[in-house]
């Protein structure tokens, strides 16, 4: 690996704030509930919590990429993270004075995920500006092996605790990681606009169109971003009722409930940490088919296993597939879009995924309510076998292998393909 290949500073910068920022919100995912369901035992008003966090990416995403397209991604991110440090100093400041509420923190959430929609896209979009592109496996893995740690990991048990020591602690921290985070994005060296002088001259439609006519062109993008929209639905309708499959079928308790989270958590920090190299061993193609497969096993044992153990390991292995499939899937839309449209492209994508996680978490509890608690999963295995059939055939290694191989959009040196 040639000095150019490598890490620099810049991605450390961007590293580090982004794990920053992932234990804060962390921190504060957990703390939200906790505060609502301290206030009233109304299930309308606990779930409607559910509504504000996912509002933000079905409204802002589309027209989000857009501005990420049109202007400096690193003062938006620097803009956006400071607007997040204000709304969160002045709802931990009305927690302290008791004069906070419900209706104020659904507020605050709104603005701060309607933040996290827009950062998302710009960070994503910065990523192949500051790493080689013979690096980006690497530098994606980190930033999702940073997110797994400190956001699945070590945010629930200490969010948890600092709200019974004072309810305000866990958002006041939050919006010191996001300041640390304004920070350390403000320190990168350089200019991350992507399309200079050509903002704001068409409408905002016009350009969400540009960005999604691209996109359905490039067939194996086009694929991988429906795949992750249609596959959210089955796993999300598989996890809104997995606390009832815990209890129910597996015999576990709140405690066993919360290790079969940490099992996927686990193997998501493992695929992260070793996902570049394993990637480079099997190549791209078959991560991504193997992936495939353990999605369909992991619904298969959900279905018809009753070993707590079982669905434990199944779980593990797809925290593994998840990560790798994160890692493959922005690595080659970091490769193949063109620097001007990278904010759009990664917001429709985004708003795809969305898409699929908001009909999934009404789907589940349907599907269990009228067909019993196993039907979500047994919908997904034939909803996965049906996915592995009709796109197998997508990411043969000639495939892959041209998109890694195709010229960098801004001209940069191409480095070996991956098949």
């Amino acid at each position: 690996m040639t000095g150019t290949d490598r890490l620099d500073g810049r991605f450390a910068r961007l590293w580090t704030a982004s794990t920053m920022s992932a234990l804060g919100s962390g921190m504060a995912t957990v703390a939200a509930p906790l505060y609502v369901a301290s206030q009233t035992d109304d299930p309308l008003t606990v779930s409607a919590g559910a509504a504000v966090a996912w509002l933000p990416w079905l409204l802002f995403a589309l027209p989000g990429g857009v501005l990420v397209d049109r202007v400096d991604r690193r003062r938006l991110m620097v803009v956006i993270d400071w607007v997040r440090v204000a709304a969160l100093a002045v709802l931990a400041a009305a927690l302290v004075t008791g004069r906070a509420g419900v209706p104020l923190l659904y507020v605050v959430l709104f603005v701060v995920n309607t933040g996290e929609v827009v950062f998302r896209t710009a960070a994503q979009a910065v990523v192949p500006a500051v790493v080689p592109r013979s690096r980006l496996e690497r530098a994606n893995g980190w930033l999702g092996g940073g997110t797994q740690i400190m956001q699945n990991m070590v945010a629930g048990p200490l969010g948890g605790f600092l709200f019974v020591v004072a309810a305000a602690i866990p958002f006041a921290v939050n919006a010191g990681t996001y300041a640390l985070s304004a920070v350390l994005v403000g320190l990168l060296a350089g200019s991350y606009r992507g399309a200079p002088g050509a903002g704001g001259r068409r409408s905002v439609r016009a350009e969400v169109a540009e960005g999604f006519r691209w996109l359905l062109s490039q067939r194996l993008l086009r694929t991988m971003a429906l795949l992750i929209g249609l596959l959210n639905v089955t796993l999300t309708a598989a996890l809104a009722v997995l606390v009832l499959l815990a209890t129910d079928r597996l015999g576990l308790g709140s405690v066993g409930y919360g290790a079969l989270f940490t099992c996927m958590a686990v193997g998501g920090l493992l695929g992260s940490a070793v996902g570049d190299r394993l990637i480079a061993a099997i190549t791209a193609t078959w991560t991504v088919r193997v992936g495939l497969l353990i999605e369909a096993g992991l619904h298969l044992a959900l279905a018809a296993s009753r070993d707590a153990v079982v669905v434990g390991v199944a779980l593990f292995a797809f925290g593994v597939h998840s990560a790798l499939w994160n890692i493959v899937a922005n690595s080659l839309r970091q490769r193949l879009t063109p620097p001007a449209l990278m904010g759009r492209v990664g917001s429709t994508t985004l708003f795809i995924a969305a898409g699929g996680n908001c009909v999934g978490a009404l789907l589940g509890g349907v599907l269990a309510d009228r067909f019993g608690i196993t039907a979500p999963y047994w919908v997904g295995l034939v909803v996965a076998v049906a996915v592995i059939g009709t796109t197998w055939r997508v990411f043969d290694r000639a495939t892959v292998a041209a998109a890694y191989a195709e010229p960098a959009p801004d001209g940069r040196d191409t480095p070996a393909a991956v098949a």
